[in-house]
């Protein structure tokens, strides 16, 4: 029987090791923490889907246009006419595994508005979709459990792939409870770890997601893409240890965003894009708040106490717990924060890397949503692109060639061993806050090649110091041997972003605020002996 080594345990994970289980092959399900600790179900908004009862005039066609013109020209056609073909199937598979979707009156599930979007087509779950689906899809992986065919394995974190002649033979993983590394050979590898929300500290998403996989794997030969664009959810709430995301849900149910100059209230995305203002694109209402440089609100309090109850029992909870506002009275002060990441692993239309049998799928995949991603997508995203990969993966048979990488355990569990015996003085969590610092001061709603080459410059100066400490013992090993390959994420990200010198999407530059027609083109950027090389992808056709 094949075997499939599945990094991450959210949803675009749980999907791969379902789809692949209903193919008869098995899986070993990777993660540190179980998958109700994932960040999957922190997603809040919904999922995208076009309907049998759809409104009128709605299609998977007017979604793909809608999501390639929201990545602004450089999201692959038929990549994302396979997402959006398959809204449907995807909700109607997640209904009868049991999420239960909020329904509209004939039974069926209820949609909203999300920005960007030419109709309602959001199918949610209140505000906390995600974690419905992690949970009916845990429930269908134990039933598969049952069955042999998947496997899980906590406490265990990634460490590096196991590659040779361009082929992935499976990955060293370090078990925290032994304190060792240990290769664990399948005949394909599929990484589905989310974003690099650490790298930034405080953000919308779990500091579990921090980059390190795609940072390693970039140093093993692993090529990255579009790491310039990060989308900022333009409302979130400041608490003592990260944003809380205020869901494109509250706009959705006809939110609207202000400002107060003097006694009179501005609403500001009103006044210049008209009546459907507070539901444009994330990018957009961000830069716009910024521009602003006042305090912004955001206002739900007309809407009738019931409905809000009904409607956003999330959101209403969390400003309540963390700033004690009442949504039903006051509005909620709101800021842009780093929320996603449409850059990434970079893959091909099976989401398979570079490297033979080496697959990445979720939001550490970049595919399908360009330079800015719609709200609803992600979720959509997750699923399907964890489909996509399992059917490739089924489809091929398993590779004769069998490799054996025990000195490489040996050395790498040498390696640690040996900076392990002496404490650090300078911490590892240290540098690991500047380096957050450094991204958020430079790398933000707006740039510049200034602030580009200083970020470049701190990086280098974090890197040099991170090559020369021992490890810090006071913290799990995990966060020292990953430290060096978050640090090469970071500067990777940063030079993507000086490379493209126009604004697109999420990412905007001041001293280049248009578009260029030539420019039209994902970002590639791959490893080479310690430098970086980096390119346009004029091979694929893009929307342009």
């Amino acid at each position: 029987m094949k075997c499939v080594l599945i990094i991450g345990s959210g949803i675009s994970g749980l999907s791969c090791a379902i789809k692949c289980a209903e193919n008869g092959i098995f899986s070993l399900l990777v993660s540190p923490f179980p998958s109700e600790r994932s960040q999957s179900v922190m997603a809040a908004g919904g999922i995208n889907a076009v309907l049998p009862d759809c409104d009128d005039g709605d299609s998977a066609q007017c979604h793909i246009e809608d999501t390639l013109k929201g990545g602004c020209g450089i999201g692959g056609k038929e990549a994302v006419s396979g997402l959006c073909g398959k809204g449907a199937e995807i909700i109607s598979y997640l209904e009868r595994i049991g999420t239960v979707f909020s329904v509209n009156n004939d039974g069926r599930p209820a949609k909203r508005a999300f920005g960007g979007q030419s109709h309602k087509r959001t199918c949610f779950c209140g505000s906390s979709t995600g974690k419905q689906i992690v949970s009916a899809l845990v429930m269908e992986a134990r039933r598969y459990e049952a069955e042999g065919l998947i496997k899980r394995r906590l406490w265990s974190c990634f460490h590096s792939a196991l590659i040779r002649g361009g082929r992935c033979y499976g990955a060293l993983l370090y078990n925290e409870s032994t304190g060792g590394l240990e290769a664990v050979y399948a005949d394909a590898v599929v990484i589905a770890t989310g974003g690099q929300n650490s790298v930034f500290g405080k953000t919308t998403g779990s500091t579990q997601c921090d980059g390190y996989a795609a940072g390693k794997l970039f140093m093993q030969g692993v090529e990255l893409k579009n790491l310039e664009f990060i989308q900022y959810h333009p409302t979130t709430i400041e608490t003592p240890q990260k944003r809380m995301l205020i869901s494109e849900a509250v706009r959705g149910e006809g939110g609207r965003l202000f400002y107060n100059d003097s006694d009179r209230r501005v609403y500001f995305m009103e006044d210049k894009y008209g009546s459907r203002g507070n539901l444009m694109t994330r990018d957009v209402i961000s830069r716009e708040m910024f521009a602003a440089k006042k305090d912004i609100y955001l206002d739900i309090s007309f809407l009738d106490k019931k409905e809000i109850d009904r409607r956003l029992p999330e959101v209403r909870d969390i400003c309540k717990k963390y700033r004690g506002i009442d949504i039903s009275k006051e509005a909620i002060p709101v800021a842009p924060s780093v929320h996603f990441f449409m850059g990434g692993i970079a893959v091909n239309n099976n989401h398979e890397t570079n490297i033979r049998d080496l697959f990445a799928v979720g939001e550490c995949a970049s595919m399908y949503h360009g330079a800015n991603r719609l709200g609803g997508n992600s979720l959509l995203a997750a699923v399907y692109s964890g489909w996509v990969a399992a059917e490739e993966i089924s489809k091929r048979e398993r590779s004769g060639k069998k490799e054996k990488f025990s000195e490489t355990a040996e050395k790498e569990n040498a390696a640690l061993k040996s900076r392990s015996n002496t404490k650090s003085n300078f911490p590892v969590m240290y540098i690991r806050d500047m380096l957050a610092e450094t991204m958020r001061a430079k790398l933000g709603i707006v740039r510049d090649k200034k602030t580009l080459d200083d970020a470049i410059s701190d990086i280098n100066y974090y890197l040099s110091v991170a090559e020369k400490i021992s490890y810090d013992p006071s913290v799990m090993t995990y966060f020292n041997y990953s430290l060096t390959g978050i640090l090469t994420l970071s500067k990777a990200i940063v030079t993507c972003a000086e490379s493209r010198k126009e604004s697109r999407g999420a990412h905007y530059r001041s001293d280049h605020p248009e578009s260029r027609d030539e420019l039209c083109y994902p970002t590639i950027i791959s490893y080479n002996n310690g430098g970086f090389d980096v390119r346009l992808d004029k091979e694929h056709e893009y929307e342009g």
